[in-house]
């Protein structure tokens, strides 16, 4: 199961829905450190490629601007020596955007008003123009010449009246022009107070991501740990992937090496020689990737699972008081809510083909998918340590906790309720 989810670099919601906070965080560290090892294989390929005769290496690359100190060169506005402070700045921003506004404002009015001007004085020198004509005043007079010095005189004056309004036009735009920028400058004032009452709502939003950023880190790095330790525990406790294919090798062949060599780890793990000593036989019928009805995780569990003694105590044939059968994740807790913190049941998974270990804390429940798929019971996304039976994983992790963050001791069994439970119809 953890094989193809690391190929398909994909779980199933539903799936990851079953799985808690650790088992989540050991899965993603999982999948990003196998991207990593496919990243390196496909930058060597790219490396090999580009060393080969008649082949370019690729030289692009990217180099940062450093400081005096080594590191990164920023520089952020209104900090460095020499910089205006912060608040100066903004205020001076905020007043040259007033001004410029109230200048493009009024240079619009201006020429507005200005057409305005011209129109009226255009219009009031064809009124004199008509008049004159009207009343063929130059046609009566003799003298041309008074009659074109009142003529200049009267332009003169209209010309002077245009001037004056033309004056008072603009000084009147100036007014509004000031005016106005004041205004724009305190309805800047104003929105930067209202950005400031948003932005202490964002900072606060921003300070809360950053915690939630800070909490995933840990996570990870927990996980991270985890992982490692685990793998290190797995190779100091010898069980590992590959166990039970060594004591199915060991019984085919039958040599007097390979004899020794069961000799020396039963003499460890002497409930693996008790239940490998069962051949289980292979499947009669094609197993689907997921559990799809009841009938098929029946089917499972006689053929697959009983030949391998699951859910028995070790070197025994007595069903072990851990183990409940298939039963849903709501009856699990239901039965764990009376029992003592570290209580713990095995459950038949009913997303993966495998098991469900329910445990009780202080104050919740968890469910640790065990994978069942192979050769051997490991935890999905958790537990680097393979076991050959479904006990020896029990019994394991009553002296080594589960994860470290955690502290997920086995320490009392769940007992069934009724005397004779009938686990779904498994041992039918």
């Amino acid at each position: 199961m953890m094989q193809q989810i690391l190929q398909d670099m994909y779980i199933e919601p539903d799936l990851l829905a079953e799985l808690n906070e650790e088992q989540k965080q050991i899965l993603f560290y999982k999948i990003r450190e196998e991207q990593v090892r496919r990243w390196n294989e496909r930058e060597n390929q790219s490396r090999s490629l580009g060393a080969q005769p008649g082949r370019a290496a690729s030289r692009r690359s990217i180099q940062w601007l450093k400081g005096a100190d080594g590191e990164v060169w920023v520089w952020v506005m209104g900090e460095a020596p020499g910089d205006k402070p912060f608040e100066e700045i903004v205020e001076e921003l905020m007043a040259e955007r007033a001004r410029r506004q109230a200048q493009q404002e009024a240079q619009e009015l201006w020429r507005v008003k200005e057409a305005e001007i011209e129109q009226k004085f255009r219009e009031a020198m064809a009124k004199e123009k008509a008049r004159f004509a009207a009343g063929k005043w130059k046609e009566e007079t003799e003298d041309r010449r008074a009659a074109k010095q009142e003529e200049d005189r009267i332009r003169a004056k209209l010309k002077k009246c245009e001037e004056e309004e033309r004056q008072r036009g603009e000084e009147e735009i100036r007014r509004t022009e000031k005016r106005r920028a004041k205004e724009l400058y305190i309805s800047l004032k104003q929105e930067e107070k209202r950005s400031e009452r948003d932005d202490k709502e964002w900072q606060e939003q921003l300070r809360r991501s950053k915690a939630a950023d800070e909490e995933m880190t840990r996570k990870a790095r927990r996980a991270r740990d985890e992982y490692k330790r685990q793998s290190l525990r797995a190779i100091e406790k010898g069980l590992v992937a590959g166990l039970s294919g060594l004591f199915q090798k060991t019984h085919l062949n039958g040599s007097g090496q390979n004899h020794r060599q069961v000799q020396r780890v039963t003499h460890r793990h002497p409930s693996i020689f008790y239940n490998m000593s069962v051949t289980p036989p292979s499947p009669a019928w094609v197993r689907p990737p997921r559990p799809n009805c009841r009938e098929s995780i029946l089917r499972w569990f006689t053929e697959e699972q009983r030949p391998k003694r699951a859910g028995f105590e070790r070197n025994s044939t007595t069903i072990a008081p851990w183990f409940h059968g298939i039963i849903s994740r709501q009856d699990s807790e239901s039965l764990l809510m009376r029992c003592p913190e570290g209580s713990f049941l095995v459950r038949v998974s009913e997303r993966i083909w495998g098991y469900t270990l329910s445990y009780r804390t202080a104050s919740a429940f968890k469910h640790f998918l065990i994978d069942a798929s192979g050769d051997c019971y490991s935890f999905l996304g958790v537990d680097q340590s393979r076991h050959a039976t479904l006990a020896d994983l029990v019994a394991f992790h009553k002296e080594e906790v589960i994860t470290t963050s955690g502290g997920e001791l086995l320490q009392e069994s769940c007992k069934p309720r009724l005397s004779s439970p009938d686990y779904g119809g498994l041992f039918q």
